[in-house]
């Protein structure tokens, strides 16, 4: 994923990320054996990177989102819940291989592995 992710970047497409999203790719990338290397590469394309804070009406939504979805039998995770109603509010893609994205309604997906 991470060539296909890096291919795609220098192929002139744009990517955005959430606080929370951005915390845990940090995290993710800094605790492998190759760090050193994934630190330097974040780096040099962090700057193009949009951002994308959580606001008052995000955390709002996407507790709603969760407890209907769980009413449906679901389980998402706070921080995808907030990537979910970011992605929808901004009519972005969401790129994951998580499953639980399904349940949510209008939200685009891709799965690039």
């Amino acid at each position: 994923m991470r060539r296909k992710i890096l291919a795609q970047f220098y192929a002139g497409d744009r990517f955005a990320i959430t606080t929370p999203v951005l915390f845990e790719f940090l995290f993710g990338i800094r605790s492998v054996p190759r760090a050193t290397q994934n630190r330097r590469i974040w780096e040099k394309i962090k700057a193009d990177f949009t951002y994308y804070p959580i606001e008052q009406q995000d955390a709002e939504k996407a507790v709603d989102l969760k407890v209907e979805l769980r009413k449906q039998g679901w389980q998402l995770e706070m921080v995808d819940a907030l990537s979910a109603v970011i992605a929808l509010r901004y009519d972005l893609t969401l790129l994951t291989r998580d499953k639980d994205f399904r349940a949510v309604p209008d939200l685009k997906l891709e799965n690039w592995l």
